[in-house]
């Protein structure tokens, strides 16, 4: 239990994914947010810090074959598993959700006017996430995999363009902050994603969209957040030295 008080809930989560259940019970932000410690996120929420490391510990001596250890992926590999799995999901659920959302919105949009508060900030995370993937596509993945190329071939790492990987790092993280809190906005909207007593079935198949769509994006920022760009930077580090 002392060794979890000295680390950061992104480190707790990075270790063992099925941690993050937790954090997310108690609406606590392990991705955007992972740099807090347990003792800070427990006083945010008025939470007995004891008790909320009791609950991480119970999820962490539970057995499961499909956790994955992320953290023992080469950068590259992980790199690619975010790049197909999850930037590929954001790309094909968008239209399905703009479909959906803009239907809601003309069907009920009179009796429930936040689904257009609802739209507006899905509409904008969209965009913003269609340009902050693109960057990361061409920019941070290609840096990641040449450092691994240099580590692999003992060649001397080139100079980029943005200078050290630290700068498009934090911009990356500034840009899934502020999706972050969009998408907690949505989801103080919608009521926790549970429609109103009145919803018909696409109503309901809309809001259980929109929930799959924030938790695979949170599960897509950790990964990044807890995960490869730490370990980007200290590579980078290490091949300048």
């Amino acid at each position: 239990m002392e060794n979890l008080m000295t680390k950061n809930i992104g480190e707790i989560v990075a270790e063992n994914y099925r941690t993050a259940q937790v954090f997310k019970n108690h609406k606590i932000d392990f991705c955007c947010k992972g740099n807090r410690s347990i003792v800070e996120v427990a006083e945010k929420s008025k939470l007995d810090p004891n008790l909320l490391l009791q609950e991480i510990e119970t999820v962490q001596h539970q057995t499961n074959d499909d956790n994955i250890d992320f953290k023992t992926w080469p950068l590259d590999l992980l790199a690619d598993y975010i790049e197909k799995k999850h930037h590929r999901y954001v790309e094909a659920q968008i239209p399905i959700l703009n479909q959906y959302l803009a239907k809601l919105c003309r069907v009920h949009g009179d009796r429930h006017p936040e689904l257009y508060e609802i739209t507006e900030h899905f509409n904008k995370s969209a965009g913003e996430l269609a340009m902050h993937m693109k960057k990361e596509e061409l920019i941070v993945f290609p840096a990641v995999r040449k450092m691994i190329q240099s580590k692999q071939y003992g060649r001397t790492l080139a100079e980029q363009h943005f200078g050290t990987i630290q700068n498009p790092i934090q911009m990356m993280m500034m840009e899934h902050e502020n999706e972050g809190d969009r998408f907690r906005l949505i989801e103080e909207l919608s009521n926790n994603y549970n429609p109103p007593v009145d919803a018909c079935n696409t109503y309901r198949v809309t809001f259980s969209l929109l929930q799959e769509f924030e938790e695979d994006l949170h599960r897509h920022i950790h990964l990044e957040n807890n995960i490869l760009f730490p370990k980007a930077i200290a590579l980078e580090k290490e091949l300048s030295a």
